[in-house]
C-alpha cells in the first residue's frame, strides 16, 4: 500500500507525482498552494484555505476550470484514498498545488501535461509538528532576521505562492544562531514587523492582543481564526496595528499562529525575555478555547507526537539548517 496523491483527475502513487522541468511553477515558482490540517480526522477551515487558493488562482490569471465545490470534493476524495495509510491517532494534512503548466515554449515536448495542474496530497501532521511540543513549554526566541519582508507593493503576500525564497533566507539566518527553538521573524521596509516564515506573529499588552496589520503579510486562516472567532468568544480586545520590535520587548505575552500547531508561545525575541519569560495566561485561555471548540486537546497531541525524540532544539520549525 501506498498513499494516494490527486494529479489532474486521476490518482498515482505518491512517487509518481510529478510536474514537468518545464513546468511554469520550476521555471517561475509560479504556483499557488494551500496547506491544511484535520482535528479528530475532520478538516478545519477547509473552505477558507480553498477560497484563499481561488483567490491566488484568479490573480495569477491560472486557467484552471475548478470551483469552491469541485475542488472540496476532490480533497475529501484525496482523504477517502489514504484513510488506510494512516495510524489511529495520525491527523491528515493536505497539501494542494496548483501551477500554471508548461510554458508555450515546451508545449511541443510530447508525453507531458500541457495545462494547468492541480495535484492534492495528504501526509500525516506529524511529520510537520513532530519535535515541537517542547516548545508549549519553553516557547520560541523569535529572531529579527536581516532578510526583510517582501512589501506587497512588489508581491504581494496575501497571494500564497511558492516564490518564497526570502522566507528560506531569514530561516537559514535564523538556523545560525546558537539558541534553543530560534524562529525567524521578518520587518518591512519602514521596521515594523510583518510575520514569520509561515506563521503569524502577536503580542499581548495590558490583556489587549495585537497582531501587525494585513498589509505586507499572509493573512492566516489561523489568524483570523484568533481574530474574528476566539478573542470574540473570549469577549478580548483585539487590535490589528503596526508593532516595533521595541513593543515586543515591553509586551506581556507573545505568540504565534499556524495551521499545523494553531497556536505557539513566543518567551523571548532576539534572546531577551518577553513579559515573565513563560507563556502567558491569555494564551493559555486562547488555546483552551480552540481545543474546547475542536474537541481535542491540541497541546497533548502533539506533544505526543514527540514521544521518543530525543530532537532538544528544533530550531526553525520544521526546516533544519547546519550551523556553522
Amino acid at each position: 500500500m501506498t498513499r494516494k496523491v490527486y494529479m489532474n483527475g486521476s490518482f498515482v502513487d505518491e512517487q509518481d507525482a510529478k510536474v514537468s522541468i518545464y513546468d511554469s511553477s520550476l521555471m517561475f515558482g509560479d504556483m499557488v498552494f494551500e496547506m491544511t490540517r484535520s482535528f479528530n480526522g475532520e478538516q478545519f477551515k477547509l473552505r477558507e484555505h480553498i477560497k484563499r487558493l481561488l483567490t491566488g488562482i484568479k490573480i495569477f490569471r491560472i486557467p484552471l476550470e475548478e470551483t469552491e465545490d469541485s475542488i472540496y470534493e476532490k480533497c475529501l476524495l484525496t482523504i477517502d484514498q489514504n484513510k488506510g495509510e494512516f495510524k489511529d491517532d495520525d491527523e491528515h494534512r493536505l497539501m494542494i498545488d496548483v501551477s500554471r503548466g508548461l510554458l508555450d515554449i515546451y508545449k511541443g515536448v510530447d508525453g507531458l501535461h500541457k495545462e494547468a495542474n492541480l495535484i492534492i496530497a495528504d501526509f500525516p501532521l506529524r511529520w510537520t509538528v513532530k519535535s515541537m511540543g517542547i516548545l508549549f513549554d519553553q516557547g520560541i526566541n523569535a529572531f529579527i532576521s536581516s532578510q526583510r519582508a517582501i512589501p506587497a507593493r512588489y508581491l504581494d503576500p496575501k497571494i500564497k505562492n511558492r516564490s518564497r525564497v526570502f522566507y528560506l533566507m531569514a530561516n537559514i539566518e535564523a538556523a545560525q544562531v546558537r539558541y534553543p527553538n530560534t524562529w525567524a521573524l521578518m520587518l518591512d521596509d519602514d521596521g515594523y514587523i510583518t510575520e514569520g516564515t509561515g506563521d503569524n506573529f502577536f503580542i499581548i499588552k495590558d490583556g489587549v492582543v495585537i497582531t501587525p496589520e494585513g498589509r505586507n503579510i499572509l493573512r492566516g486562516i489561523s489568524r483570523d481564526y484568533v481574530i474574528y472567532e476566539l478573542c470574540k468568544e473570549l469577549k478580548l480586545e483585539c487590535v490589528q496595528k503596526n508593532i516595533e520590535p521595541y513593543d515586543v520587548y515591553n509586551a506581556d505575552e507573545a505568540f504565534m499562529t499556524g495551521t499545523p500547531f494553531c497556536m505557539l508561545p513566543v518567551t523571548s525575541l532576539n534572546e531577551l525575555q518577553i513579559g515573565s519569560g513563560e507563556r502567558g495566561p491569555i494564551f493559555n485561555l486562547i488555546l483552551k478555547k480552540w481545543s474546547e471548540n475542536i474537541g481535542l486537546d491540541i497541546e497533548s497531541q502533539i506533544k505526543s507526537w514527540d514521544e521518543g525524540n530525543n530532537d532538544k532544539n528544533i530550531g526553525t520549525s520544521p526546516y533544519q539548517f547546519s550551523k556553522k
